[in-house]
């Protein structure tokens, strides 16, 4: 274990966490109360490039999984979120918002159909599990909420297909874009997502029996030598050039879906029950205030430390901050996410950046993905 985390019984270690140490794990994280690897023995641009070109085995145990299960199973996840369930198909995954009773954002994961009756939230980091029991016993819904002893595993990057396929056979290539189909580990019936984060390609493995993690690792570890794996974990260069938000830094509760740009998946109709269907409407009447941008900014490579950082129009208005920078080798400038005021979020608008080396950097807003 690295220096610098004190453990508790309060952090959890993952069933990868000793391999994870083993591959030279540098940095972790705590996500959900869990682990999670944040460097290992290579610069972030180093591993930013291996991701681009081969194949990366990410320990995301964290992402945790909240299973709601029973006869009123869809009708609580309903009432969690805005975006309609209803037509979900068994093998299907679905990006979801889920809000509280005013519209804000409580979390946004990844909804999977498992059964008729049975789904998983593959959740960001905040207490989802909570939320869920609080509603199912306040709405006297017939489910069960559980966290399951599942734990994914993310093999990303270009490669991540040809090695799955070597080890599981070549019907890993038929699951397609957010869908997940079974596989056998060892004897076990084990589900595989083409789904990830990153915008490189991939799979997550949600690997149903604990005792398991050290074999799974293993045995995609040994298989992925041929196709140049290394040990990963979600690259904060690739993340912001593609786009991909983070629950807590890019949106908590005081943002509602139209701000990330969910507006498009929101069934406000009338013909869904969520608790905070009457608050979105009002918000889509009026048009959000706010919306997410991508920033691009000049100077020397920005720090990663001390943000967030004001975003400064017409000289002295602050218009967003920055949640998320870095320095793109690919695209040779700064850039970063920031919630940006309506009258400022055109692409192409003049900015400045205040970073916390105290400089004034001169920037644009730009659309997401970054080109």
């Amino acid at each position: 274990m690295p220096e610098g985390l004190n453990m508790s019984r309060r952090i959890r270690r993952t069933p990868y966490t000793d391999r994870v140490e083993a591959a030279g794990v540098t940095g972790f994280s705590v996500v959900n109360h869990m682990l999670l690897p944040k460097a290992f023995q290579r610069t972030v641009e180093e591993d930013y490039w291996h991701l681009r070109e081969h194949v990366q085995i990410w320990d995301v145990s964290c992402q945790r999984q909240v299973c709601i299960a029973g006869p009123d199973a869809e009708r609580l996840v309903q009432l969690m979120t805005p975006r309609k369930v209803t037509g979900a198909k068994v093998g299907q995954c679905l990006y979801i918002p889920i809000v509280d009773h005013a519209g804000g954002l409580i979390n946004d994961p990844v909804l999977l159909k498992i059964a008729p009756t049975t789904f998983w939230l593959s959740i960001a980091d905040s207490d989802v599990l909570l939320y869920a029991l609080g509603l199912a016993t306040g709405y006297n819904l017939d489910v069960d909420v559980s966290e399951p002893d599942v734990h994914p595993l993310a093999i990303q990057g270009p490669k991540a297909e040809d090695l799955l396929a070597s080890l599981f056979g070549d019907h890993i290539r038929e699951i397609g874009f957010f869908r997940f189909g079974h596989f056998d580990f060892q004897g076990t019936r084990q589900l595989i997502a083409r789904s990830g984060y990153s915008r490189q390609g991939g799979f997550e493995i949600y690997l149903d029996d604990s005792a398991l993690g050290g074999a799974l690792w293993d045995a995609i570890w040994q298989a992925g030598a041929a196709y140049n794996i290394a040990p990963g974990c979600p690259n904060l260069i690739e993340r912001i050039e593609g786009g991909l938000f983070s629950y807590g830094n890019e949106m908590t509760r005081v943002n509602n879906p139209f701000e990330i740009g969910l507006g498009k998946y929101l069934c406000l109709d009338g013909s869904i029950d969520c608790v905070g269907i009457n608050a979105l409407r009002v918000i889509a009447e009026e048009g959000p205030h706010q919306e997410i941008r991508g920033v691009q900014f000049d100077g020397a490579p920005c720090p990663t430390c001390a943000i967030p950082w004001p975003v400064i129009a017409d000289n002295s208005t602050q218009i967003g901050q920055i949640t998320s920078a870095i320095c793109s080798p690919r695209l040779k400038r700064n850039i970063g996410l920031s919630m940006i005021s309506k009258e400022y979020w055109d692409p192409g608008t003049k900015v400045t950046v205040l970073t916390s080396d105290g400089l004034a950097r001169s920037g644009t807003i730009s659309n997401l993905p970054f080109a």
